[in-house]
C-alpha cells in the first residue's frame, strides 16, 4: 500500500471556492498587461481581438469542464492527454502547462510591485515582487483549505474594486475618446489594422488566462461532478463581464495611447478623471493590489498541483510528489515553480525582446503555453469521445462537436499568428520543450515505478469512484 502522507490530497473544498480559485486566477488580467494590446492594435482593433478571444475561451471552458468532471484529477491537462494519447501527449500537455504557469507569476509579481511603487516611489519593484512569492508560497504551503479561503476573500475584494474603478472613471467616460485613433493608432480600418488584431492575441488572452487552472483543484473538490461545471461557467460569464467592462471604461477616459505601454493602467485612467491626488486613486492603488494577489496566489497553487502530478506519475523527480503529512500540501513543488519565477524576475537581458517590455515578453511565453495545452485539450476531448464512449462524463461538452471545434479552432489560429509576431519568444519556448525532451527520454525508469493510477491508465475506475475513495481516506 502506497503511503497516503505522499499521495493523496485533502478533498476540502466547496463549488464556492471553486469558483474564487477560478475567477481569482484570472482577475488580474483585468488590472495589468492586457493594455498593451492597444499598442499593438488600437482600441478598436483590441476590441475585436478580445471578442475572437473570449468566444474561443467561453468554448473551450464548456468543453473542458467534460474532461475536468470526467478525469478530476490534480494534473489537470496533463491527465487528460495522458488518458487519451499515452505517456507522451501527457508529458507535452503537462509542459505545456508548467510553462503557462510557472511563467505567468512573475509578470503578476512585477504588477505587484509596480502597483506599490506608486505608492511608495522609493520601493524596488523587482524586491517587492520577490516579497510576494515569499508570502504566498507560505501561504500555501499552509494548507489547501486556508489557501483557497484567502483566494475567495481576495477575489470577492478584487471584483468589487473593478466595479467601483468603473463607477469613478464613468463621469470621465467618452466614447470618442474610446474610438479615436481606435485602428491601431488610425482613424480607419487598414491592412496594419488587421496585422494590428492578430499581433495583440497575447494580450487578449491575458484577460482569460489561467482560469483552466481550476481543474488542478478537481482532485481537492467536494463532489466535482456537481461543483464543477458551476464553478466553471460562473467564472468564465464573471470574466467577461470584466473585462470588458474595464477595458472599455479606461479606454473611454482620455487619451488610450497612454496607457498602452504601462504595468499599472487603471490607476493611470482613475489619475486622468480625478486626479493624482485623489483618495480614489490610493484606494484603488491598495485595494486594486487584491486583485493581483488573488491570481498569484493561485497560479502558485495551480503550478504546484500540476508539478506534483506530473512527479507522482514519474515524469518529474518523486520528491516533488511527496506532501507534508500535517498540511496535505506539495511543499517542494511549491518551491520549485517559486525559484522558476524569481529567477525570470532578474532574467531582463534574457527575456526583453524586440523591444518589449520584459512583462509583456513574459505575458506572452505563458500565453504560448496556454495555446499549446488547450490544442491538446480540445484534441484529447476528441479522441475520448471516439476511444472511451463509455466514460462516465457527469457534464456533457454542450453542442458536441460545434464548442470543441471553435475552441481547437480558434485556439490554432491564436497559436500561429502569435509565432509570426513572437518568432523569438517563441524559439525560447521551443528550447524549454528539447529540454524536457531530454529528461523525459532519460527518465524511463521514474515511469516504471511510478505507482499505478487507474484515472491515467483509463480503467474502468471513474469519477464516482474517485470521489467515494478520497472520501473515504
Amino acid at each position: 500500500m502506497s503511503n497516503p502522507s505522499k499521495t493523496v490530497l485533502n478533498r476540502s473544498l466547496t463549488g464556492l471556492h471553486l469558483w474564487g480559485i477560478a475567477v481569482g486566477l484570472v482577475i488580474s488580467g483585468e488590472y495589468f498587461g492586457w493594455s498593451y494590446g492597444w499598442a499593438a492594435a488600437g482600441t478598436l482593433g483590441f476590441l475585436v481581438t478580445t471578442v475572437l478571444i473570449a468566444l474561443m475561451y467561453t468554448t473551450f471552458i464548456f468543453s473542458f469542464t467534460e474532461l475536468t468532471t470526467a478525469i478530476p484529477h490534480a494534473g489537470g491537462p496533463f491527465a487528460y492527454s495522458y488518458r487519451a494519447f499515452g505517456p507522451l501527449g501527457g508529458f507535452l500537455a503537462g509542459l505545456a502547462t508548467l510553462v503557462e504557469f510557472v511563467f505567468a507569476p512573475p509578470a503578476i509579481a512585477l504588477a505587484i510591485g509596480s502597483y506599490l511603487n506608486v505608492q511608495f516611489p522609493g520601493l524596488d519593484p523587482k524586491l517587492a515582487a520577490v516579497g510576494a512569492y515569499v508570502v504566498f508560497m507560505g501561504l500555501n504551503i499552509a494548507g489547501v483549505t486556508i489557501a483557497a479561503t484567502f483566494e475567495l476573500f481576495i477575489t470577492l475584494l478584487a471584483i468589487i474594486e473593478l466595479l467601483v474603478f468603473m463607477g469613478v472613471v464613468s463621469p470621465g467616460f467618452s466614447w470618442a475618446n474610446f474610438v479615436a485613433n481606435g485602428w491601431a493608432g488610425s482613424e480607419t480600418f487598414s491592412s496594419a489594422s488587421l496585422s494590428g488584431i492578430f499581433a495583440a492575441m497575447p494580450f487578449a488572452i491575458w484577460f482569460f488566462l489561467a482560469i483552466e487552472g481550476a481543474a488542478m483543484a478537481a482532485e481537492e473538490t467536494r463532489n466535482p461532478s456537481r461543483t464543477v461545471p458551476i464553478a466553471y461557467i460562473a467564472g468564465i460569464l464573471t470574466l467577461v463581464v470584466l473585462a470588458f467592462g474595464t477595458m472599455v471604461m479606461a479606454g473611454g477616459v482620455g487619451d488610450w495611447s497612454t496607457l498602452a505601454n504601462v504595468n499599472d493602467p487603471l490607476p493611470q485612467a482613475m489619475k486622468i478623471v480625478v486626479g493624482a491626488d485623489s483618495g480614489w486613486l490610493h484606494m484603488l492603488v491598495f485595494i486594486g493590489l487584491f486583485g493581483l494577489i488573488a491570481s498569484f496566489h493561485g497560479i502558485i497553487m495551480g503550478y504546484s498541483r500540476q508539478i506534483f502530478a506530473l512527479a507522482r506519475a514519474g515524469f518529474l523527480p518523486p520528491a516533488f510528489a511527496v506532501l507534508n503529512p500535517t498540511t496535505k500540501t506539495p511543499v517542494k513543488a511549491i518551491l520549485a515553480g517559486g525559484v522558476v519565477g524569481i529567477a525570470a524576475i532578474f532574467s531582463d537581458e534574457l527575456i526583453q525582446i524586440g523591444g518589449q517590455p520584459l512583462t509583456a515578453n513574459i505575458v506572452t511565453m505563458s500565453a504560448f503555453g496556454a495555446l499549446v495545452m488547450y490544442i491538446l485539450s480540445m484534441a484529447a476531448l476528441f479522441k475520448l469521445r471516439q476511444s472511451e464512449p463509455g466514460l462516465a462524463r457527469p457534464f456533457a461538452a454542450p453542442f458536441y462537436p460545434v464548442f470543441p471545434a471553435i475552441a481547437l479552432g480558434t485556439a490554432l489560429l491564436a497559436l500561429v499568428t502569435m509565432i509570426y509576431f513572437n518568432a523569438v519568444v517563441f524559439g525560447l519556448f521551443c528550447a524549454l520543450f528539447v529540454l524536457g525532451a531530454v529528461f523525459y527520454h532519460f527518465t524511463g525508469s521514474l515511469r516504471d515505478s511510478a505507482e499505478s493510477d487507474s484515472l491515467l491508465a483509463g480503467t474502468s475506475f471513474d469519477a464516482a469512484n474517485l470521489e467515494a475513495r478520497t472520501l473515504a481516506d
